[in-house]
């Protein structure tokens, strides 16, 4: 098959890519980095060089594709951006995209979304995510899309590095021992290539994660993983979240969306309609990812 990737070459994307082109489809990579042409026709694919801002460079990029995968991504830093409005940049990516499949001609389409789409209230900053199902689920019905909704990346776990370090404990605004589910991109990257060879048929939704663990497990295997054995996740109000977040820099809509979202990880509210649809745990567990993150926990 003809495949587009968007995405260039980040967490997903890049292996996606390269197992894609492993089973021989012919696959064309969108990235808005010219430097990044060489590590993409590397790895045996074409790469298309431009902006997920420009719907005209996206509908030629797409015309004549079997299958596109679509995702939305703002700069390095757009976060801290004061002026950025971070819902209708995403939105705006997404019209993007609607505009390019339908003057593509594109039947079939997955989409990069997320936990927490299934609702534009009390998730905080992933209601982009809604938002952009929306603006896609408004194109013709022949257009038939699968809506990934991956869980938490594990990488997310980074931004704990600092206050392990300068507190020996890991500090958010919930905790605990009630499970919740975290993925792997590689998991993620697998089960769009799974879905991307199987039949497209109209609107389908499709959750995805790796494992699922409390809080304080995530503590004590962290903790093991770069020697603290007694690391204890804390919580902290709301209030004293937010208040971090805006004065480390944080735009302070994405400040209130952050910490919102993870509000709505207590008592599970944010979960349930994955578990009303709960899938297949893949096999990269956070043990695995343990390993990786005493890495770069030591590199710091």
């Amino acid at each position: 098959m003809r495949i587009v990737v968007t995405g260039s070459l980040g967490h997903i994307s890049k292996p996606l890519t390269k197992e894609l082109v492993q089973k021989g489809h012919t696959v064309t990579v969108i990235s808005s980095k010219a430097e990044r042409q060489e590590d993409i026709e590397a790895m045996g694919a074409k790469a298309a060089i431009g902006s997920m801002g420009d719907a005209g460079f996206l509908s030629a990029t797409f015309k004549g594709a079997d299958v596109v995968y679509v995702m939305e991504t703002l700069g390095h830093g757009s976060f801290f951006d004061p002026q950025l409005d971070i819902m209708d940049a995403i939105s705006q990516i997404g019209h993007n995209y609607k505009q390019a499949i339908e003057q593509s001609g594109v039947k079939r389409v997955v989409h990069l979304s997320s936990i927490g789409a299934h609702t534009d209230k009390g998730n905080g900053i992933l209601a982009f995510h809604h938002n952009v199902e929306s603006i896609l689920n408004q194109l013709p019905n022949d257009v038939s899309i699968k809506f990934m909704r991956p869980v938490g990346f594990y990488y997310n776990m980074f931004a704990f590095i600092k206050t392990i370090k300068e507190q020996a404990a890991i500090i958010s605004n919930y905790g605990g021992d009630e499970r919740e589910p975290w993925v792997s991109p590689l998991d993620i990257a697998a089960v769009i290539a799974e879905e991307m060879e199987k039949p497209f048929n109209g609107r389908e939704i499709r959750y995805i994660a790796s494992d699922e663990v409390s809080p304080n497990e995530v503590a004590k295997i962290l903790g093991e993983a770069v020697g603290i054995p007694d690391l204890k996740w804390s919580i902290i109000p709301d209030e004293q979240l937010l208040n971090g977040l805006l004065a480390a820099g944080m735009n302070p809509q994405t400040a209130k969306g952050f910490v919102e979202m993870n509000a709505a990880r207590r008592g599970g509210v944010l979960y349930e309609d994955y578990y009303r649809n709960r899938p297949t745990l893949g096999s990269i567990k956070l043990t695995d990812f343990a390993k990786e993150f005493a890495a770069v926990y030591h590199q710091q």
